[in-house]
């Protein structure tokens, strides 16, 4: 998992670059995936552009996207937004854009490592990977 995040659009290099760090930050430095894994965004231009959908076909993503007027197809993305919003950033200190963008990485990390998952029976991904493997 990576993100990018914004006070301005977002263009289709910031997605090709967004779809490197998940690659690189998943597997390491590669040119090409050894199994081609599905990239899901919804319909924005700078995800459906030509030449971003060819760039994941090249390092090995497959481009889907989810139903055009459908956001209930996007559900897991919105309630993850949703909970950052709730549990990290309406709890920190944020006086400004720059500030809540710099915190990310740490609480996506804390999300992952330690956020209690009702889904998961209140323990965080890596304990229940941890305690069950990979899903």
């Amino acid at each position: 998992m990576s993100f990018l995040a914004t006070t301005g659009g977002i263009s289709g290099d910031d997605v090709r670059d967004l779809m490197v760090a998940a690659v690189e930050r998943r597997f390491g430095r590669v040119n090409r995936l050894p199994v081609t894994i599905e990239w899901l965004s919804d319909n924005g231009s700078c995800y459906i552009a030509g030449d971003t959908r060819s760039f994941a076909r090249d390092i090995g993503l497959e481009p889907r996207t989810t139903p055009i007027e459908s956001p209930q197809s996007n559900g897991m993305a919105e309630a993850f937004v949703r909970t950052i919003k709730r549990d990290y950033v309406r709890v920190s200190p944020r006086p400004n854009a720059v500030s809540v963008m710099r915190q990310l990485p740490s609480w996506i990390a804390h999300y992952n490592d330690v956020h209690p998952h009702k889904a998961l029976g209140y323990r965080s991904p890596r304990e229940f990977i941890a305690a069950h493997g990979r899903p």
